[in-house]
């Protein structure tokens, strides 16, 4: 009796090592065969190659760990029933998972966006760290983590900022009316083909947008590489004005004026300086 129990307990033990020795050479066959995947897969992006390593790795271990509950003597038709009912009462319960699931492969087919990318999301802007099946993970640009459900992406207008290698900058100005337009034209390109980070072609665009109520307004619209955008932004703007100072171009500010009714004239205004206005007082208070 206690030769069969030796024997029963030496079975349960090599039993249990071949398992172990099962699932830790599944850990390794399926990690080495995703790192060959990602090396034969150069051609793809780099999203689909984090998909695709990560199919390979879960079939692999998947195979390996049912080799494993077979060797330790479970009976995989009934995991595998167990499993799909399993299965059915995850899929009532989690239906807005099942959503973003189904979102996450029409993102997947559709390819708005890649790692890497910059992409605008409502008031949302950042980098594009994963696309995974159920969300999509960013970094702003004041390094916070912020994970989007796919099904808002499907459902919400995405800015993809970075899929272009050229991007335009629209700059928005005004100059007062006594300013000649053809002189303000000139000198926006002056300035454009001063600035190394300019575009020649595409050829920057002057538009006059029309009058507005204090200012004649103007579109000037010049093209640089993505990476540029914020450099040419910052610069951009800054030689515009010291140009427009230079030259004595005004940039007005918007003005009012006050009306007592429509049959009456405006209000008179008379600009008195400070030495004026003691010399009234002045008189005012001689005997």
């Amino acid at each position: 009796m206690e030769t069969f129990l030796q024997l029963l307990e030496h079975h349960h033990v090599a039993t249990f090592l071949r398992a172990s020795l099962l699932f830790f050479s599944g850990l390794l066959v399926a990690h080495l065969l995703a790192r060959i995947t990602v090396r034969l897969s150069k051609g793809m992006s780099p999203h689909h190659q984090v998909l695709l390593k990560r199919l390979v790795y879960w079939l692999v271990l998947s195979l390996f760990l049912a080799s494993v509950l077979k060797e330790l003597g479970f009976s995989l038709g009934v995991l595998l029933g167990a499993a799909g009912v399993l299965t059915v009462a995850i899929g009532f319960a989690s239906q807005t998972s099942a959503s973003n699931l189904i979102s996450g492969l029409f993102l997947i087919g559709e390819k708005p966006f890649q790692l890497g990318d910059v992409i605008k999301v409502g008031e949302t802007t950042g980098e594009v760290l994963s696309i995974d099946l159920l969300s999509v993970k960013l970094r702003t640009f004041d390094n916070l983590f912020v994970r989007i459900p796919n099904e808002s992406l499907i459902k919400t207008q995405m800015t993809n900022l970075t899929r272009f290698p050229i991007r335009r900058f629209d700059l928005q100005l005004g100059v007062a009316y006594k300013e000649s337009i053809k002189q303000v034209r000139e000198l926006l390109m002056t300035v454009a083909d001063a600035n190394p980070l300019c575009l020649d072609e595409p050829s920057p665009l002057f538009v006059f947008n029309g009058f507005g109520d204090s200012s004649l307004d103007i579109q000037f619209s010049v093209w640089t590489k993505r990476e540029n955008f914020r450099d040419l932004r910052n610069s951009l703007q800054e030689e515009v004005k010291n140009a427009f100072d230079a030259a004595g171009i005004e940039i007005p500010f918007p003005h009012r004026s006050l009306y007592a009714g429509s049959e009456s004239a405006p209000f008179p205004i008379t600009i008195v300086s400070a030495k004026t206005e003691k010399a009234g007082d002045d008189a005012d208070i001689s005997p």
